[in-house]
């Protein structure tokens, strides 16, 4: 009932068009989908676009399938296919435009303008995208440094009413860099 009011509000308020609205015009998505705040999937070619298994838009990422810079000279807009596999993660502020494929495995960056395709198994980042690297070596260097540096459970989350102290808590022990929380 309460995510049903939120995506009423957000289609109302903000002019959001829902997954489910998105599902019934054509879009097609795999399990475990999540797509977080104010993202925008085209809804004008939506059946165009294909959204893999395990599957994260950050906040704010744009899904386009068509260009609209050709229709005022040429009174034709371009459209094509977008492919997003399985198992990628789409950062915060990302773009990816029409005729893009992007891998399995596959992390983007936040802010990338992704317009170009991108293979399996990849880190890119950029604007353009471009490949930087290694999702499983990016993972690992992330573990190696989960060693050392602060960890903290979804106690320590706003979801689960993060108290004023540990916010606190968590500031003075980011004090010298990146942590992880749950």
């Amino acid at each position: 009932m309460y995510r049903n009011l939120i995506a009423y509000i957000k289609s109302k308020l903000r002019g959001e068009v829902t997954t489910n609205s998105l599902i019934k015009r054509g879009l097609k998505v795999g399990k475990n989908f999540k797509r977080l705040d104010r993202c925008i999937i085209d809804y004008s070619h939506c059946w165009l676009i294909t959204i893999g298994d395990n599957v994260t838009l950050a906040p704010r990422v744009h899904i386009l399938a068509h260009d609209a810079s050709t229709k005022n000279k040429l009174n034709y807009t371009k459209i094509s296919l977008v492919n997003i596999g399985d198992d990628v993660f789409i950062g915060a502020g990302s773009i990816i435009l029409p005729g893009v494929k992007i891998g399995n495995n596959v992390i983007i960056g936040a802010g990338s303008v992704v317009t170009k395709n991108i293979p399996d198994n990849c880190l890119a980042v950029g604007n353009p995208a471009r490949v930087v690297g290694n999702t499983n070596d990016y993972l690992e260097k992330n573990i190696k440094e989960m060693e050392h540096r602060p960890i903290f459970n979804e106690q320590w989350t706003d979801r689960n009413n993060i108290s004023i102290e540990k916010k606190q808590e968590m500031i003075n022990k980011l004090k010298d860099g990146i942590g992880y929380v749950e």
